[in-house]
């Protein structure tokens, strides 16, 4: 099956659904360690800062990829807030990456009612960790959670 139908496939079943929290992975095209570069990293994390539509919970910033645990808004609608935070991201780095930035679509998890946020938090703060890029998280800077 070609990789434009799998996409669709994820896309298909998606609500947004206000208030409700959501963990989600966007990974940069082709996989590259566009965030390996610190600069780079807080390029998304000043992008999320500026969408409107979702409360920010965690995220952690990986080289190739992100993950970030939100809480969507009143009326808003996950998809567009998904896309402001790569659109921002993007518009961010034109003058320092030349290409594209992200691959297309993007993977989302609605945490069930009896599902723990705060273990999902530190499931995705973990990341650095499980990658085996640092071996302390006070040694990895492109995170963050609410509750600390």
């Amino acid at each position: 099956m070609q990789r434009i139908a799998q996409g669709h496939r994820l896309r298909a079943g998606r609500v947004s659904e206000s208030n409700r929290v959501y963990l989600i992975t966007a990974v940069c095209h082709k996989r590259q360690a566009i965030f390996s570069s610190f600069e780079n990293g807080r390029a998304f994390v000043h992008a999320i800062r500026d969408v409107e539509q979702a409360i920010t919970l965690c995220y952690v910033v990986m080289p190739d990829h992100i993950h970030w645990l939100l809480q969507l808004a009143e009326d808003a609608d996950l998809s567009q807030a998904v896309q402001k935070a790569k659109s921002l991201t993007t518009m961010a780095l034109r003058k320092s990456w030349s290409g594209p930035i992200w691959q297309r679509g993007f993977h989302d998890h609605a945490l069930r009612k009896e599902e723990d946020i705060q273990a999902f938090a530190r499931y995705v703060v973990a990341n650095p960790l499980r990658a085996g890029l640092v071996k302390s998280l006070r040694y990895y800077s492109l995170w963050d959670a609410i509750w600390l």
